[in-house]
């Protein structure tokens, strides 16, 4: 086991936004990250797993590749230092410093290894959120070229919390040509391609208008808009919808 910009306005709203042309439902949903590499030799099963939580409609599933093993012969090609500094991030306010490929983050909180199936259902079970936790409703519009946010209020929130806005590709094939794995076909689920801070929150409605040209970049199918605690505690609103 181991151990590209989004230019947004965040506006605060108090107001309804008019009606979009499509629109996602607020729902609650966990989120489960992968932190993977491309030079890993252990994370391929985990890579294959993630499949299957990737076309869960309770969970929202989300690989990011990390880059601290391309000195052993491979560059990842879906990497990025951004990725490598959230996996970090997490170990930091998690107190355990444990920064490992295959890992996963269940709901920003409790972290497992990445091949074990039964590691992450039981993490998704014993941190599902209680209806006494605060639960922010997302929403996600989209009106032509126009993308927006939509974050309700919700008391019971302490502090500024984070909204991150990921664009994401559904599924990339990758042939792996040196390193660990090289010679091999892998496949990759529900990829970040980019990942952003795009405003703070505080218990207060906001609306988050996006830049439209998200929806025109050629390796983005998908947008996701998470808040978190801080910058890296427990994940408290999360939405994804399909732009392609």
């Amino acid at each position: 086991m181991r151990t590209p910009v989004i230019r947004a306005v965040a506006i605060a709203a108090m107001l309804a936004i008019s009606a979009p042309a499509s629109a996602q439902k607020a729902e609650r949903r966990q989120v489960v990250e992968l932190f993977t590499s491309q030079g890993c030799s252990s994370c391929p099963p985990a890579d294959v797993l993630f499949e299957k939580y990737s076309k869960r409609s309770d969970v929202i599933a989300l690989t990011f590749s990390v880059h601290y093993w391309d000195n052993l012969g491979w560059k990842d090609t879906l990497a990025s230092p951004l990725f490598t500094n959230r996996q970090k991030a997490y170990a930091k306010a998690r107190g355990d410093g444990q920064v490992y490929t295959p890992q996963v983050v269940v709901n920003g909180a409790a972290h497992v290894v990445g091949s074990d199936q039964s590691a992450i259902d039981g993490a998704l079970k014993s941190s599902g959120r209680s209806s006494a936790a605060p639960w922010v409703p997302l929403k996600i519009t989209r009106s032509g070229g126009d993308m927006t946010v939509e974050a309700d209020g919700q008391e019971g929130v302490s502090g500024d919390a984070t909204i991150w806005i990921a664009t994401v590709m559904r599924k990339v094939d990758v042939a792996v040509g040196r390193g660990e794995n090289a010679g091999r076909n892998l496949t990759y689920f529900n990829v970040v391609r980019s990942f952003e801070k795009v405003g703070s929150y505080a218990g207060k409605p906001v609306s988050i208008r996006l830049d439209g040209k998200l929806v025109d970049k050629a390796e983005t199918d998908g947008l996701v808009a998470l808040v978190q605690a801080a910058n890296s505690g427990p994940i408290i609103g999360a939405a994804m919808v399909a732009m392609k």
